[in-house]
C-alpha cells in the first residue's frame, strides 16, 4: 500500500513543508557525494542511544552526541528511505501546515521528532545502532492529520501479487494500517527477529506525540472555516479542534492547562 495524494485542497503554498523536503534531499545528496565515506557520515550524525545514555563517543569523533537528536532528523540511509519519508511528508504535511500555520507547524514537527527520539532511547537505551531519518517527526504529522481530517480520502497504489491497482481509500484506513504495521514490526523486533534496523519505537512515539499534542497547536483555530479551501466540502470535512470534545477534556473549564498557557499565546503568532 503506497499513498500517492489526498483529496484536500490547500489554501496557501506549504512553504515549511517544501523547505523541509528540500533540506532533507540536500543533505542526502551531500551524503551520496561522499561515496565510500557515506557510512562514516551516518555513524557520526545518527542518534545512537548508547552514546546519549552513557555519555560516551563511539562514532561522533568530536561531534556532540546530544546534537544528533536534531541532526539525525535530516540524515537518511538510502534513496528509498529519503524518498518514502518525503512522499509521506508532502502528502500529509502540507495540509497540517495549512491548518495550524507555518510557525506552529515547524515547532510541532521538531517536537514530534524529539518525542520519537526519546521513545527510542527509553525502549532501547543500550542500543549502539545509529538512528537516522525524519520518520519519527513525520509520524507525528500523520497523527495530527488523522485527527484533523478524519474524512479525507487518499489515492493509494495497491499491490495484489502481480496486479497493481489504484484505489481511493479513507485516510483513516491508510493511517491505521501504517500504525498497525509499526506495532507489528516492533513486536517482531522486540522478540528477537530481524527488524531491518528500522526504529519502529520512534515511529510509534512520534505518532503518539502528534495525537496527544495537536490540541495545543490548534487551540483557537479550526482546520475548517470560511477562509479554508475545504469550506463547504463535506467529503473532506476537517476536525474542528476548537469545538471537539476530545480536546475540551484538556481545557479544564476553558482556561487551558495552566502550565502551557504562555506557550500557547507564544505559538498563536
Amino acid at each position: 500500500m503506497l499513498p500517492l495524494k489526498d483529496n484536500i485542497p490547500l489554501s496557501r503554498f506549504p512553504l515549511i513543508t517544501v523547505l523541509l523536503i528540500a533540506a532533507n534531499f540536500a543533505v542526502f545528496l551531500y551524503e551520496v557525494s561522499l561515496g565510500p565515506l557515506m557510512n562514516s557520515f551516518l555513524l557520526r550524525y545518527g542518534m545512537t542511544p548508547f552514546e546519549i545514555t552513557h555519555g560516551v563517543d563511539l562514532f561522533k569523533h568530536g561531534f556532540p552526541a546530544d546534537l544528533t537528536i536534531f541532526a539525525s532528523m535530516f540524515v537518511h540511509a538510502s534513496w528509498l528511505h529519503v524518498g518514502g519519508n518525503m512522499l509521506f511528508l508532502w502528502i500529509f504535511g502540507n495540509n497540517v501546515e495549512d491548518s495550524m500555520g507555518r510557525f506552529r507547524f515547524i515547532v510541532f514537527y521538531m517536537m514530534c521528532g524529539l518525542a520519537a527520539t526519546a521513545a527510542q532511547i527509553i525502549v532501547m537505551p543500550g542500543s549502539q545502532i545509529p538512528n537516522v531519518g525524519a520518520s519519527g517527526a513525520i509520524a507525528g504529522v500523520l497523527g495530527a492529520y488523522l485527527l484533523l481530517f478524519p474524512r479525507a480520502r487518499v489515492m493509494t497504489l495497491i499491490f495484489l501479487g502481480i496486479f497493481i491497482t489504484f484505489i481511493e481509500l479513507p485516510a483513516v484506513v491508510v493511517l491505521v494500517f501504517w500504525v498497525a504495521l509499526q506495532f507489528a514490526s516492533s513486536a517482531l523486533g522486540f522478540s528477537g527477529d530481524a527488524s531491518g534496523g528500522v526504529a519502529y519505537f520512534a515511529h510509534i512515539g512520534g505518532f503518539a506525540a502528534g495525537l496527544v499534542t495537536i490540541w495545543l497547536f490548534m487551540r483557537g483555530r479550526s482546520c475548517v472555516n470560511e477562509n479554508s479551501a475545504t469550506a463547504g466540502r463535506p467529503d473532506v470535512g476537517g476536525y474542528d479542534i476548537k469545538n471537539a470534545s476530545i480536546f475540551k477534556e484538556f481545557s479544564f473549564g476553558g482556561q487551558g492547562v495552566t502550565g502551557f498557557s504562555h506557550l500557547r499565546r507564544f505559538l498563536a503568532v
